[in-house]
């Protein structure tokens, strides 16, 4: 596991009233490191859900593919095309 990080943001203006409607009394967090931890969560699981949609693209267009498009390969061939990036 990592460590933990501890991060300085400085916001103001609209920023700052934005963050300030969020949090407290009036808000749905109880503090601004909460607020903050959760925007990082929610901003993770897009760009996981990003990848994956990528990856289902990738496998429907590949699925997707006549066989005559299909190139045998054995392990060796496929490491050495991976290894290349």
């Amino acid at each position: 596991m990592s460590k933990p990080m501890t991060l300085n943001v400085r916001v103001s203006g609209a920023l700052s009233e934005f963050v300030s409607a969020h949090v407290g009394e009036a808000g749905a967090y109880e503090n601004v490191s909460e607020y903050v931890r959760d925007l990082i969560r929610r901003d993770k699981e897009r760009c996981e859900r990003e990848r994956l949609a990528l990856l289902k693209a990738e496998l429907t267009s590949a699925f997707a593919a006549p066989e005559s498009d299909y190139q045998p390969l054995d392990a060796d061939s496929v490491i050495a095309r991976n290894a290349r990036g």
